[in-house]
């Protein structure tokens, strides 16, 4: 295993164990009130993304406007939670997050640093100067911008897919009364099957995104895409 494959590694297993696998653990086996009761294992789970999500942010030493998202959701969640504000607000806060994100990716695609380059297209994928320098050889850059718009509205779709499926998802599960063990526990279990029944058909499309766009930079440049890879 190389040395990139490691850090790559160590942080998924990180975002998985944080994210999902305590925070549901504490909040679907510790929510009873012989342990540590529905408002404190709420406050137990969310701690758990939340030091994590910043301790990310300190990490990479830049401010990175997903992660910020990420930590605005859960201090969102968890006051919503504890102010035993009805379900619906959990459900709507589900629902903008990557509606947000959606919005983003279509309103940057008119300016000049489009979204969807951070998304799949970022600096540590692409060999943008090489790129660029081909592009430019045989004045294509219009065009591929073209292409880059196509795949945007790719990705849009896919976050505007992932805030229907969490809207959907929220009001399905969250049933019982604000501030009791079985929302708490309702709550674990959303999380636990966000990732499945949303992130799964998501990455779907944005995989489709990135294999449209990779298609292109084949056809637009006749060059292998080995050529603009960064290895």
């Amino acid at each position: 295993m190389s040395a990139n494959e490691r850090p790559q590694n160590q942080g998924f297993l990180g975002n998985l164990a944080f994210n999902i696998v305590i925070p549901v653990f504490i909040m679907s086996y510790a929510s009873s009130e012989d342990y540590l009761g529905p408002a404190w294992s709420i406050v137990a789970a969310l701690a758990f993304p939340l030091v994590y999500g910043l301790f990310d942010l300190r990490q990479s030493g830049k401010v990175n406007g997903f992660s910020v998202l990420g930590v605005v959701s859960v201090l969102l969640t968890g006051g919503i939670s504890l102010l035993k504000l009805p379900a619906e607000y959990i459900a709507i806060k589900e629902a903008a997050i990557p509606a947000i994100i959606g919005l983003a990716v279509v309103i940057t695609q008119f300016s000049e640093k489009p979204l969807v380059k951070l998304l799949i297209l970022n600096d540590q994928i692409i060999n943008w100067p090489e790129l660029n320098k081909i592009l430019d050889a045989k004045g294509k850059q219009q065009e591929f911008r073209r292409k880059i718009a196509n795949s945007s509205y790719i990705v849009a779709a896919s976050f505007f897919l992932s805030s229907a499926l969490n809207y959907i998802l929220a009001k399905m599960i969250l049933v019982s009364e604000p501030g009791t063990t079985a929302y708490t526990e309702e709550l674990g279990r959303m999380t636990a099957i966000s990732y499945p029944v949303i992130v799964i058909p998501s990455m779907i499309l944005l995989i489709a995104a990135l294999w449209y766009l990779f298609a292109q930079i084949r056809k637009i440049t006749g060059h292998d895409l080995d050529d603009f890879i960064n290895h």
